[in-house]
């Protein structure tokens, strides 16, 4: 691999400052608009000063080119390492301490819904979030963006078959619950003090029909209104709140 091709960008101050917080040696230089004076710059000029990672202050058209006019950087772009993806699933479970909690995304690919979902899968602790390599989004500068520093602590693995990846955490007495509008159980009904890993599809499409067969139990989130569901990272942080809620965390 090359050494341009070991690098990425990521933009907007709650990535970049993550970053430094989690792994500064990973950051090979920060960019920032010479035009930003404010409390958020100064304090990204300290930690960046106080971890020894470079900062160069450039003009904003600058930052357009390396991240394009449509990117939302906030005014600030880094050069980064990719965080290494070094455990499996396997090696995760074997580590969980107490019941495991996954979230197993069919078909998401909005890379906003990725970053929802990774930042509320911290919140609540969930230990891994897993997407199929095919049709699913991975980890880009908007995820990582929209995920405010979640995408550097809640590992995102891409796994080549989702069902037989439910198989296997079947064989770990690991309870798979999809969470599908047509569920006979409401959400409160699930029990979610074992080990739970909750599937969800994408907006439209829902989960694959295979994917679904292999759960153990398909579960709805009750709404009214007029809206027929929910977004994918809303449904997904409400699994991960009820988990959370019956675990007394």
């Amino acid at each position: 691999m090359s050494e341009k091709a070991a690098e990425k960008l990521i933009y907007g101050f709650h990535s970049v400052l993550a970053r430094l917080r989690h792994d500064p040696a990973g950051i090979l230089e920060i960019y920032l608009d010479v035009t930003r004076r404010d409390a958020r710059a100064r304090d990204l000029v300290h930690q960046a000063k106080a971890a020894g990672v470079r900062l160069a202050q450039v003009e904003a058209d600058r930052l357009e080119r390396l991240v394009g006019k449509a990117a939302r950087h906030q005014g600030v772009v880094a050069r980064v390492r990719p965080v290494a993806l070094s455990h499996s699933l396997d090696d995760i479970l074997d580590n969980v301490a107490g019941a495991p909690l996954l979230i197993l995304l069919d078909g998401v690919t909005d890379p906003h819904n990725l970053g929802a979902i990774l930042r509320s899968a911290d919140a609540f602790g969930a230990h891994a979030v897993v997407a199929p390599k095919d049709n699913a989004v991975g980890l880009n500068a908007t995820v990582e963006k929209v995920a405010c520093g979640a995408a550097e602590t809640v590992p995102y693995l891409m796994v080549t078959n989702l069902a037989r990846t439910i198989e296997d955490l079947q064989e770990r007495n690991i309870w798979v619950i999809a969470a599908d509008m047509d569920g006979d159980t409401p959400l409160s009904g699930i029990d979610c003090k074992s080990g739970i890993a909750w599937v969800l599809g994408a907006e439209g499409s829902g989960i694959r029909r295979l994917v679904k067969q292999r759960c153990d139990q398909v579960a709805r989130i009750p709404i009214g209104g007029t809206v027929e569901s929910l977004n994918v990272s809303v449904s997904a942080a409400l699994c991960l709140y009820e988990t959370a809620r019956q675990r007394g965390g």
